[in-house]
């Protein structure tokens, strides 16, 4: 359990140093998403909020940061980056950003939820005219779970032409992205998620939340590291899953929201 603090001066999110920042609680160092075990590399991140905004910060140290995808919603998980999904019962939020700043953002429905005269048959959401499709997960489209993925839920709408409205994200690399011959610290990832973007999350909660509220929000990170002349790609996160699949909302890491202030 983490518990995010209010906030009553907002923190700086363009990923620079911030004093408010470094009095916030942080996460434990991430951990292997599967076995539990300590991560090549630290990540870290703080959560605070206000009455306008959710606050994330990640610390990540990479010694030879790289990032060359420079279009909005590429696949940067097939690089490295940190990322946070929010839980919203019936659906829940991805996003992702890269060290060099370039962001992917999904919304998923899950399919048992969407319907006709559900809260999600809205414009927003038309299959038609929305770039949509359906997912089963991370391990979906295999053997016995062709169809239907392996989450005992189910599959899912994937709305891949979603933005998050009013979304604020920015990094900041600490030293030299691309260049293998310098050896850097890493990099900072700020994201300022509003609550009035937040209804279809929101799940019967208020917003902003109230003292002792509780929403689950998965915070990770996935890192290509280089073994001889091969590769593999870590995933890193706060709640370790048993598995090496994001797309587990029951597994996300539980964050308590706090009126103590910072």
């Amino acid at each position: 359990m983490y518990t995010a603090l209010r906030t009553d001066i907002a923190p700086r999110t363009d990923a620079a140093p911030c004093k408010i920042w470094d009095a916030a609680p942080k996460t434990a160092c991430f951990a292997d998403m599967a076995t539990g075990r300590p991560a090549l590399y630290d990540t870290e991140a703080s959560l605070l909020w206000d009455n306008e905004f959710l606050y994330i910060r990640f610390w990540v140290e990479e010694p030879y940061p790289v990032a060359t995808q420079t279009q909005r919603d590429s696949l940067i998980f097939k690089e490295n980056d940190v990322e946070v999904f929010i839980d919203g019962g019936d659906c829940y939020y991805e996003f992702e950003i890269s060290a060099l700043g370039t962001v992917y953002e999904v919304f998923f429905i899950w399919r048992d939820a969407f319907g006709r005269g559900t809260r999600f048959d809205v414009p927003e959401f038309d299959l038609y005219d929305r770039e949509a499709y359906t997912f089963g997960g991370n391990y979906d489209r295999t053997n016995d779970h062709f169809w239907r993925g392996t989450h005992p839920r189910g599959v899912r709408w994937a709305f891949l032409d979603w933005d998050f409205p009013g979304l604020i994200a920015a990094t900041r690399v600490i030293g030299t992205l691309n260049d293998p011959s310098v050896r850097s610290e890493g990099w900072v990832a700020d994201i300022a998620l509003p609550w009035s973007g937040m209804t279809h999350l929101a799940n019967g909660r208020s917003l902003p939340p109230q003292n002792g509220d509780e929403w689950n929000i998965f915070l990770g990170r996935f890192q290509i590291v280089n073994i001889g002349d091969k590769q593999e790609q870590a995933g890193w996160c706060e709640n370790p899953h048993g598995v090496y699949d994001t797309h587990m909302p029951e597994k996300f890491s539980r964050v308590r929201f706090s009126t103590e202030a910072l």
